[in-house]
């Protein structure tokens, strides 16, 4: 019998939905998941709406920038990446470190410490280290508004662009795990496509100990993770020596975010 066009209207939306579901549950399944998830776990009110369907303010682009937390679980690499602030004598030990395994880093630079040490960038650069933005006064951006998080984002862009003559490829808020839309859109606004998170923590910044640092990242560490330090802590310094021989035991080699991603 030949559907009516009522019949039709009503069936069409029905299939549709049924495909964007099935899309959906396939992308759960990729190699290199890139959540949509905006939930500001710093935030004890309700979620905000999803990324894909949030208002763009200001300037933004149409399309929200990729939040991701980890690269391809197919090959041996990892990206140890470093939120860039404190002691400029601790970031040199640290650069040493690194030069003896010949492992490359990638600092998400807090604006402000790059204005007040015009020196870093130069020196992160020419060790063959990657630079890129961490927000210009590292606030807990999931409480600020959407102007202020445009403004610490686009304020970084231009202290890189100062200090690294470019802006860096990749964008990482500070204060909050998963970036919320309006953090999103402020990515977006000063021109980053990829906002990159972590999947392992060792919570560095408490000041546990080399040891206790070494043995949490041990312990999450696999193939295309992403791992987050902080360059201002003594600890950190002293657990790298020993994170990056176990790399090594178990056949993981550090790269930057841009190899592990691009």
């Amino acid at each position: 019998m030949t559907p009516t066009r009522r019949q039709f209207l009503v069936a069409v939306p029905a299939l549709v939905l049924a495909a964007c579901t099935a899309a959906r549950r396939a992308t759960r399944g990729a190699a290199r998941p890139t959540t949509t998830s905006v939930t500001d776990r710093s935030s004890t009110g309700p979620a905000p709406s999803p990324a894909t369907s949030a208002p763009l303010p200001g300037n933004a682009r149409a399309t929200l920038p990729a939040f991701v937390a980890n690269g391809s679980r197919d090959r041996p690499i990892v990206a140890l990446t470093f939120h860039g602030s404190g002691d400029v004598a601790l970031l040199d030990r640290l650069l040493a470190v690194a030069a003896t395994h010949r492992a490359p880093l990638t600092i998400f630079a807090v604006g402000q410490w790059l204005d007040a040490n015009p020196a870093i960038a130069r020196r992160v650069l020419d060790a063959g280290h990657e630079l890129a933005n961490h927000t210009y006064t590292h606030p807990a951006l999931g409480r600020v508004g959407a102007d202020a998080a445009r403004r610490e984002v686009q304020q970084c862009r231009d202290a890189l662009i100062r200090h690294a003559a470019g802006p860096g490829k990749w964008f990482r808020p500070s204060g909050v795990e998963v970036p919320s839309a309006t953090i999103l859109a402020a990515a977006a606004a000063a021109g980053y496509s990829t906002v990159v998170g972590y999947d392992v923590d060792p919570r560095d910044y408490q000041d546990p100990g080399a040891a206790v640092v070494r043995a949490r990242v041990a312990a999450g560490v696999r193939p295309g993770a992403i791992v987050s330090l902080h360059t201002g802590h003594l600890g950190t310094v002293d657990a790298l020596p020993g994170i990056l021989d176990d790399l090594d035991a178990r056949g993981l080699r550090p790269v930057t975010v841009s190899g592990l991603l691009l």
